[in-house]
C-alpha cells in the first residue's frame, strides 16, 4: 500500500500539462470519486490496524499534494488566450511616446555637419573665463563697451573672472597650444547681461569658426560662407557681405542671405530689404596673432561667428526667442 502511494506521488510530480483541459483531466484521474486517490481510501479498509496510522497519513499527504498541484496549474492558465478571461495576448501593447531633439540641437548638429564636410573639427572651452581669453587677447581695448557691467556678467569678488560673452575665447585657447594650420569651429553657450524679450536673451548659443594657415585670403572666407549658406538654406541661396567692425578681425564683414521667407522680393521679416543678417566675419587681426605668439607675417586667417538661435528662428519660422528656453512640450514636439 505504501509503495502504491509513493508511486502515485512520483507520478504526480512528473506531470506537465499545456492547457486547462489537461488540468481537468488530471483532476478526474486522481481526485474524483473514481480517481486513483479515492480508490486508495477504499483500499484503506483492508489495511491492518498496525499500519492504519502510517498509511492514513501517507494518503492524506498525497491527496493534499494532488489538490495543491491541480489548483496551481489551474491558476497558471487563468487569463490565457484559450481561457475565458477575454485577454488577447496577440494584440499590440500600449505605445511609448518618443522624445524629440531640441530645435537648437538640431540646428547645431546640422551646422557642425556642414563645416565637418568642409574640413573643420570641433573644439570646446570653459564657460567661466578670464579677462585675457575673452577680451584682452582678442584686441578689446580697456575702454571697450563690451567690458562694461551692463553687457558682461563679472564675478563680484574677482573682476578678472566672468561668464564668456562669446566662444571666441576658445579660439585663443586653441591658438595658444596649437600651431597652424588650424581649421576648427567652436560651439557653445554664452552669456550677456541683456533684457529677456522676443528678440534677446541673457543666455544664447554660438558657433564660431577659425581658419589659420599660409596664404589665406578674404576670397577663401567668402567661398566658405557661401558654401555653408547653400547647404543650410538651399542651393539657390545668395549671400552678400557688408563692411563692419569687430576688434579681433580686420577687415570685417556682416554676412546676409537672401530672405528665406520671400526669396529676396521683400517682406515684413526682412523689413522689405530682401536680405537677412546671419553672422559676422573677417580676417583675423594681426594683433590677435601677436597675442598668441604667431608671426603675423607668416600666417593669415579668417574667423566667423553666428548665433544658433537666430539660424533656428530663420530655418523654422520662429518669431519668439523665449520659446527655446521655456520647455513647452507643445512647442518642442513639433521637431
Amino acid at each position: 500500500m505504501l509503495d502504491k502511494i509513493k508511486a502515485l506521488q512520483e507520478e504526480l510530480e512528473k506531470i506537465v500539462v499545456s492547457g486547462k483541459e489537461e488540468v481537468e483531466e488530471l483532476r478526474l484521474k486522481y481526485i474524483s470519486k473514481k480517481g486513483s486517490i479515492s480508490q486508495l481510501f477504499e483500499d484503506f479498509k483492508n489495511v491492518s490496524p498496525e499500519q492504519k496510522k502510517e498509511v492514513g497519513q501517507a494518503i492524506n499527504t498525497l491527496k493534499n499534494f494532488a489538490l495543491d498541484k491541480i489548483n496551481t496549474l489551474k491558476e497558471s492558465f487563468e487569463g490565457a488566450v484559450n481561457g475565458d478571461s477575454g485577454l488577447d495576448l496577440t494584440m499590440p501593447g500600449d505605445s511609448v511616446k518618443l522624445g524629440t531633439r531640441h530645435p537648437l540641437s538640431l540646428v547645431k548638429n546640422e551646422i557642425i555637419g556642414i563645416f565637418g564636410r568642409l574640413g573643420f573639427t570641433v573644439a570646446e572651452g570653459p564657460e567661466i573665463e578670464d579677462d585675457w581669453h575673452v577680451f584682452s587677447a582678442l584686441n578689446f581695448p580697456p575702454e571697450h563697451p563690451a567690458r562694461d557691467m551692463q553687457d558682461t556678467f563679472f564675478i563680484e569678488k574677482n573682476p578678472d573672472v566672468l561668464l564668456r560673452t562669446h566662444t571666441s575665447s576658445v579660439q585663443i585657447r586653441v591658438m595658444e597650444r596649437t600651431q597652424p594650420p588650424i581649421r576648427m569651429i567652436f560651439p557653445g553657450r554664452v552669456f550677456r547681461n541683456e533684457a529677456i524679450s522676443a528678440r534677446s536673451h541673457c543666455i544664447f548659443h554660438q558657433i564660431e569658426g577659425l581658419y589659420v594657415d599660409e596664404n589665406v585670403s578674404f576670397a577663401d572666407l567668402k567661398q566658405t560662407l557661401l558654401q555653408f549658406a547653400k547647404e543650410l538654406f538651399g542651393e539657390g541661396t545668395e549671400i552678400r557681405l557688408r563692411p563692419s567692425y569687430f576688434p579681433f578681425t580686420e577687415p570685417s564683414a556682416e554676412v546676409d542671405i537672401q530672405c528665406v521667407m520671400c526669396g529676396g522680393s521683400g517682406c515684413r521679416v526682412c523689413s522689405q530689404t530682401g536680405w537677412l543678417e546671419i553672422l559676422g566675419s573677417g580676417m583675423v587681426d594681426p594683433e590677435v596673432f601677436k597675442m598668441v605668439g604667431y608671426d603675423p607675417e607668416a600666417v593669415m586667417g579668417f574667423a566667423f561667428g553666428m548665433g544658433i538661435e537666430r539660424i533656428a528662428m530663420l530655418k523654422f519660422g520662429i518669431d519668439d526667442l523665449r520659446l527655446f528656453f521655456e520647455n513647452d512640450l507643445r512647442f518642442l514636439m513639433q521637431f
